[in-house]
C-alpha cells in the first residue's frame, strides 16, 4: 500500500452514486487512494444488498442501525457507534436496514 499524505476529506464534495439492492437503494460517497477504499455510504428504508459480499470491510455506524447476515444464518444488529471487522474470504455477509442508516466502509489491501 503507498503511503498516503495527510489530507482532509469534504465528503459534501464527494458525489453519490446510486446501487439498487434487492430491495432499497444504497447511495455511496467513494474516496479511493491506492489499495485504500473508503465509503461513505447511506442505505434507504428497506435495504437489502442485492448479493453476498466475501470482502473484507470496516464497517462503523453513524447514524441508524442495520443488521449484517451471514449466509450460514447468522444476523449481527449494529447501531450507531458500533463497528465491524472482517478480512477478505473469511464470511459471507449482507446488509440489511429497515429504517435506514448511514455507515463509514473501509476496505482494501490490508484485509487480504
Amino acid at each position: 500500500m503507498a503511503k498516503i499524505p495527510f489530507q482532509t476529506v469534504n465528503w459534501n464534495d464527494i458525489p453519490k452514486t446510486e446501487h439498487k439492492g434487492v430491495s432499497g437503494l444504497a447511495f455511496w460517497q467513494t474516496l479511493q487512494l491506492d489499495g485504500l477504499r473508503i465509503r461513505m455510504v447511506e442505505y434507504s428504508k428497506g435495504y437489502l444488498a442485492d448479493h453476498w459480499c466475501q470482502k473484507g470491510h470496516i464497517v462503523h455506524c453513524l447514524e441508524g442501525e442495520f443488521i449484517t447476515e451471514m449466509e450460514t444464518g447468522e444476523k449481527f444488529k449494529l447501531s450507531a457507534g458500533q463497528t465491524y471487522i472482517v478480512s477478505d474470504d473469511l464470511s459471507s455477509h449482507r446488509s440489511f436496514s429497515e429504517n435506514g442508516v448511514k455507515v463509514l466502509i473501509v476496505d482494501g489491501d490490508f484485509l487480504k
